[in-house]
């Protein structure tokens, strides 16, 4: 399909503009979440930037006030931030938040298929944010979006041009159904360390290592150089000097809690983080897999709820693991590894693959 079109030569000279009231119709239709016989609703959170599908639900229990009824084929496009980004189709009777619009193209003005595609256009999404009003919670007034004039092409083109970003999307979420796949691989992994073995120790994490407090360093002291720079979220820059030679492990403190960090060189680690040593009767196991032990004992859920979310050392400490026969370290440590692999190079095929469906798109629009 791509070879049949060719998107860097677009010929526009007859393509029309419309207004956007004769591109869609805006969907009104107000439903009461307490009396409804509808099961399904759908909030803003329930919609993820830049993708066109709707996979998290609620129920209309879970909200109150007037809600929008929406049919199968409407689009559903938050009017509330819309630098956000959200507009996915519905495949479903049900209703969406108020802070949404609910649309329907006109079929005699753009195919159905290609509308989506051309929601997520820079063209529609610059001037949706354009034309937003309001301080901390911007929204697009209908009076305003109606009358704004887009380019389109003839009717004959849109059904091909839709058949090539539906192909495209096809592939994305193929690849994104795989990517599920996997991480549901590696966190079974991870519940082997959490939940009881009979054939494995149970310990204590403070048995097998300590946790040690990093060292601040503003932005304005560090000096760009060989040694990254490690904060509760990871890798925040590099300095000249470091505090712990490396390879070595960070676990998030302030912040970013239990969030768990491997590097492969020294490091800085600041003061919202520790960092790990390992006991000296469990130095012969490689540190590697401490790290991904750490990450199987899921310290976020120790987070003390403080206005900033905090990791008590003694907590960390405390919170037990199972660790196998030293015989069965070195195959998980290359399980984990093999599989992060995948999931890694399966995340940049898709960043790829979305880049390439964004590039598509705005070449249309």
């Amino acid at each position: 399909m791509s070879e049949k079109i060719d998107l860097c030569n677009l010929d526009k000279t007859n393509w029309k503009s419309f207004r956007f009231e004769e591109i869609a119709n805006r969907v009104s239709e107000s439903v009461d979440p307490n009396t409804t016989d509808l099961k399904t609703y759908v909030g803003l959170e329930h919609i993820d930037p830049e993708d066109i599908h709707i996979k998290r639900f609620g129920t209309p229990s879970d909200v109150s006030g007037g809600k929008l009824k929406c049919y199968p084929g409407d689009v559903i496009f938050g009017k509330r931030r819309a630098y956000q980004r959200k507009a996915a189709v519905v495949d479903f009777e049900g209703i969406c938040s108020a802070h949404a619009f609910v649309f329907r193209a006109n079929a005699k003005v753009i195919n159905p298929k290609l509308f989506p595609f051309f929601l997520h256009s820079d063209q529609f999404m610059h001037r949706a944010v354009d034309i937003s009003v309001g301080g901390l919670s911007p929204t697009i007034n209908w009076g305003d979006l109606k009358g704004q004039e887009f380019l389109l092409p003839p009717k004959a083109e849109q059904a091909r041009l839709a058949e090539l970003l539906w192909a495209m999307d096809e592939v994305i979420e193929k690849e994104k159904g795989v990517l599920e796949k996997l991480e549901i691989i590696l966190d079974s992994l991870f519940q082997q360390f959490r939940f009881k073995n009979m054939q494995w120790g149970k310990l204590k994490i403070g048995d097998l290592m300590n946790f040690n407090y990093g060292k601040a360093l503003k932005e304005s002291d560090r000096i760009e150089g060989e040694f990254p720079v490690i904060t509760s979220s990871g890798v925040q820059g590099t300095h000249t000097d470091y505090i712990t030679k490396g390879p070595g492990i960070v676990v998030g403190r302030k912040g970013n809690v239990g969030q768990v960090t491997w590097i492969d060189k020294s490091f800085w680690t600041t003061d919202t983080a520790y960092y790990i040593t390992i006991k000296s009767a469990y130095t012969t196991i490689p540190i590697k897999f401490f790290y991904y032990l750490l990450r199987a004992a899921n310290l976020q859920k120790l987070s003390i709820a403080t206005a900033v979310p905090g990791l008590n050392r003694d907590d960390a400490l405390m919170a037990t693991v199972y660790l196998p026969e030293k015989n069965e370290i070195a195959s998980y440590i290359k399980k984990f590894e093999s599989v992060e692999l995948e999931i890694k190079n399966l995340k940049d095929k898709i960043i790829a693959s979305q880049s390439l469906q964004k590039s598509l798109i705005n070449q249309i629009f």
